[in-house]
């Protein structure tokens, strides 16, 4: 199984993340390539307690509810984010590339790169759920834009 700690798993993901280019175009949604990028960086930088969600009781239930379906079936096409997480302007797309890049790369390190341990969204979570996390929300933006 892929892991966002294991040194070869991630080198493998930031392989995928450079094969983005400018150009790139989404098969679905309505994110740009440079809009993708920083949507999934700053999603990562929750795991490092460097972004915060403002999420009301009732979505804070509904991600505790649907937590372990999207965690083990992965993400929807089209699937709502929360509102933090929706960019509508245009960003340099290599320096965003390079902060996710930069960014994904700190879970190599292991566990210790992870320093909270209750997501505002999904809840308590384990090493274990920040991987499958982590991992399937990149690959779904990936798997987006065709890489």
């Amino acid at each position: 199984m892929n892991s966002i700690f294991e040194k070869v798993s991630n080198e493998e993901m930031i392989a995928r993340i450079n094969q983005l280019t400018p150009q790139t175009k989404a098969i679905w949604g309505k994110m740009e390539v440079d809009q993708m990028l920083k949507h999934t960086n700053e999603a990562i930088l929750i795991a490092f307690g460097e972004n915060t969600l403002k999420i009301n009781f009732m979505m804070r239930l509904l991600g505790r509810m649907m937590k372990n379906k999207v965690f083990n079936s992965g993400f929807k096409k089209n699937s709502p984010t929360a509102p933090e997480f929706i960019f509508n302007e245009s960003y340099d797309f290599e320096v965003s590339k390079s902060k996710l890049i930069a960014n994904f790369s700190r879970f190599a390190k292991g566990h210790e790169s992870i320093t909270i341990i209750n997501h505002p969204f999904w809840g308590k979570m384990t090493y274990e759920d920040w991987d499958k996390l982590m991992w399937n929300h990149l690959d779904h933006h990936l798997r987006q834009f065709g890489v």
